[in-house]
């Protein structure tokens, strides 16, 4: 989820380029990188870590170096490559005539990368995105579409696979600006004399509210006169035009009040992004997979270690982990994890899951794991951070940045994460047939389309979070996988409103906490499928009429289709049927949302809570 912005104009482009990503600088910020066309020369500086990076480098090699008025720039959230200064964007090819920024993944490039090796390219990063200024120069320098930049990225572009937008500028084509898009964002900014793209209109607001944009598998080239939009195969596409209401605050949020919102609605994407290349041959593959499938058949024994959300999405994976591998799953508290002297042995899978990558507690269970001999694999948001590093194996969650403290998309992408490491063990120990995996993993590649479709529900439930708002306290119940879900959605409540929330096991109701149960107490509950767990949803009816009788305003959320819990319900939130190991992915979607709303009805500041942090790096 990077950030990219493209001009031609009568501007400096080097002032365009770096206000856009500063506004941008929220989708990436392991490093920047800008490209200017100058004097019939590609003029690139780029610097890992924050923006004001590559603004000191700037100066120091002169601004003046970069006075043309086509350019290009690029705030990275780390893929494929460390975040490091030559992993940076613009990528240039061989030539240094032809520049490119990248938003996404090139799920090929391994064979690509191959393909120019052999060709004698020598790759002068790690990244995917290389891969692609080498192919277009290649394509720009001879055959059929020689000395046509826009023929030549439809001939590379129609090869890639993947998630990607990409923007390119020539040296010998100084008045415009290519850029092509497949599933991942590209806006058009429509100005007088100027024309922009970008990964969305925060970049250009300042600068016009006039917008396009681009569907999916198309490309679009711009100049100072207009622009021009067709498909991947040169023939003209429509594209949708659209005024920008929103003032530059909004622009930056895509025009929601708080980052938060955005990132739940970023979801869908979050989740197929996560999923995508990990299914090849026939065969879940992991993203850095230093064990072998005798190594993961080895394992006897199941750590999940995290903190957080991250431990809630641990919870999840305990279900489908031991149901899929039969083997047993642990799923510990990082913070104690190595203070209680837990079993470990070669045959131990510690799976260490966190955002950051950097979160401190996580990080010593991960050191104190493999001072044990254990094997570590870690699930990570963040591509090069201090866990992966130190890990055996790596699945990075592709969620791209979270701006918002409370974690949304990046915990529906770990429980995601940590699915396809369950299939990874089934399909290495041989518990699951290939066809079996196959099946499992097509599941998980419909949850996106689900998710979006739970979505629809946000205004019904920003609604009910109005009405709570003055509510003391809510209880949180679930059974199964509804269980971390109730966990979940209490948290999110502590997290952003500041209540006395309480996630329950259902069945520990009469254990204690129905003595909690008083009149008007709004108790949130997650009903399992009547199909999939039809013993545990007739337990879980009973449990409603229960706190029902005792005056309680119950929130239920259900299958669509659910008539039994309807009588039950004080308010009815109905979810897509999905396979039962599954439903988290979309029933912690409104739980999401109404902690945002009575968070936001009560006046407190959605995005930063107090006393919280987004990566917890003491102890």
């Amino acid at each position: 989820m990077c950030g990219i912005v493209g001009y031609v104009g009568h501007r400096s482009a080097l002032d365009v380029v770096l206000d856009g990503l500063r506004r941008l600088e929220y989708r990436g910020y392991d490093s920047a990188g800008v490209a200017v066309v100058a004097d019939a020369e590609l003029a690139v500086e780029r610097k890992a870590g924050r923006l004001q990076n590559l603004e000191t480098r700037l100066d120091e090699v002169g601004r003046d170096n970069f006075a043309g008025t086509v350019g290009m720039g690029h705030t990275r959230w780390a893929t494929h490559g460390a975040p490091i200064d030559r992993n940076s964007h613009p990528h240039r090819d061989a030539t240094n005539r032809v520049a490119v920024v990248h938003n996404g993944i090139i799920e090929n490039f391994a064979a690509l990368r191959a393909e120019l090796e052999g060709l004698g390219v020598e790759m002068a990063s790690d990244t995917d995105t290389e891969t692609v200024a080498h192919l277009v120069g290649f394509a720009y320098g001879d055959g059929d579409t020689k000395g046509d930049l826009p023929a030549s990225v439809r001939k590379v572009v129609r090869r890639l696979e993947g998630a990607f937008t990409l923007v390119f500028t020539h040296a010998d084509e100084p008045d415009q600006v290519v850029a092509a898009r497949r599933n991942s964002p590209l806006v058009v900014g429509v100005g007088e004399g100027e024309h922009f793209v970008a990964s969305d209109v925060s970049a250009f607001i300042a600068h016009t509210r006039e917008a396009v944009e681009l569907g999916q598998d198309q490309m679009v080239v711009i100049t100072r006169e207009g622009y021009q939009v067709t498909d991947f195969d040169g023939e003209p596409a429509e594209a949708t035009p659209f005024t920008v209401n929103w003032d530059l605050s909004a622009a930056e949020k895509g025009g929601h009040e708080y980052f938060m919102l955005k990132e739940i609605e970023e979801q869908p994407e979050a989740l197929a992004n996560t999923l995508r290349g990990h299914f090849s041959n026939g065969r879940i593959v992991l993203d850095e997979q230093r064990l072998s499938d005798q190594d993961l058949r080895d394992v006897d024994k199941v750590f999940v270690v995290a903190c957080g959300s991250a431990y809630h999405s641990g919870l999840v994976a305990k279900y489908a982990i031991e149901h899929w591998t039969r083997l047993p799953v642990e799923v510990e508290l990082a913070s104690e994890f190595r203070y209680r002297d837990p079993v470990l042995d070669r045959d131990t899978l510690v799976v260490a899951v966190s955002q950051s990558g950097e979160t401190a507690d996580t990080l010593e269970a991960v050191r104190h794991a493999r001072a044990q001999k254990a094997r570590v694999l870690a699930v990570c948001n963040t591509n090069g951070a201090q866990i992966p590093r130190e890990s055996d194996a790596v699945l990075y969650t592709h969620a791209g940045p979270e701006i918002g403290v409370a974690s949304t998309k990046a915990f529906l992408a770990q429980i995601a994460a940590n699915y396809l490491v369950g299939l990874a063990l089934a399909q290495a120990r041989g518990t699951k047939y290939p066809d079996e995996v196959a099946r499992e993993f097509h599941e998980l590649e419909a949850m996106p389309d689900a998710v979006q479709r739970v979505l629809g529900t946000v205004e019904q439930v920003k609604a009910l979070g109005r009405e709570l708002a003055d509510s003391k306290a809510v209880l949180f119940l679930g059974r199964h996988v509804g269980y971390p879900v109730a966990l979940e959605g209490a948290l999110k409540l502590k997290e952003l409103a500041y209540m006395h929330a309480e996630g329950f096991a259902a069945g520990e109701l009469k254990h204690g906490p129905i003595a909690l149960i008083e009149e008007n107490l709004p108790v949130v509950v997650v009903m399992p499928s009547p199909k999939g767990r039809a013993v545990l949803h007739s337990k879980l009816v009973s449990n409603i009429s229960e706190i029902q009788a005792r005056g309680a305003r119950t929130i239920v959320i259900a299958e669509e289709g659910d008539e039994t819990v309807r009588p039950f319900a004080d308010h009815l939130i109905e979810i897509p049927a999905v396979p039962t190991l599954l439903q988290p992915l979309i029933s912690t979607v409104p739980l999401q949302v109404l902690a945002a709303e009575i968070a936001r009805s009560r006046g407190y500041d959605v995005d930063k809570p107090r006393n919280l942090a987004k990566s917890v790096t003491v102890e």
